[in-house]
């Protein structure tokens, strides 16, 4: 896949601006200590955790029955166009296209482990090739 004119090679990841694009997110989700469900469920831990499994959450049943566990690849995939991905979601989220903006959202994500606590700093090294 070629790279876009305005991406970077050498731009690693950033927690702080995928914070900033969380924030469209916010409408839906929550994230964080204190998250809890919502119009979408809380993605605490969400990289690692198979898809359709936060409890208390009504997910629609081509999420439950996805078979998908929310790796970096796969949340990669699915944030680009949930519909493709997963035919039949309850995502009303037309997708974020923009490759440096999702790379910073997975960052973001990935700070938080199941119980909304933030994790040790982020090693970047690991997005150096996207």
């Amino acid at each position: 896949m070629a790279a876009t004119p305005l991406a970077s090679a050498s731009a690693d990841p950033s927690a702080e601006d995928g914070a900033k694009v969380f924030a469209q997110c916010r409408a839906c989700h929550q994230i964080g200590e204190t998250a809890k469900n919502g119009v979408g469920p809380e993605l605490n831990g969400l990289i690692g955790r198979k898809a359709g499994s936060v409890e208390g959450y009504s997910y629609s049943a081509a999420m439950k029955n996805s078979g998908l566990t929310w790796d970096e690849a796969t949340f990669h995939e699915y944030i680009k166009n949930p519909k493709a991905k997963v035919p039949g979601t309850k995502m009303v989220y037309a997708g974020l296209k923009d490759e440096e903006k999702i790379n910073d959202l997975i960052a973001f994500l990935k700070q938080y482990d199941a119980s909304g606590k933030k994790t040790s700093s982020l090693d970047s090294a690991k997005y150096a090739s996207r």
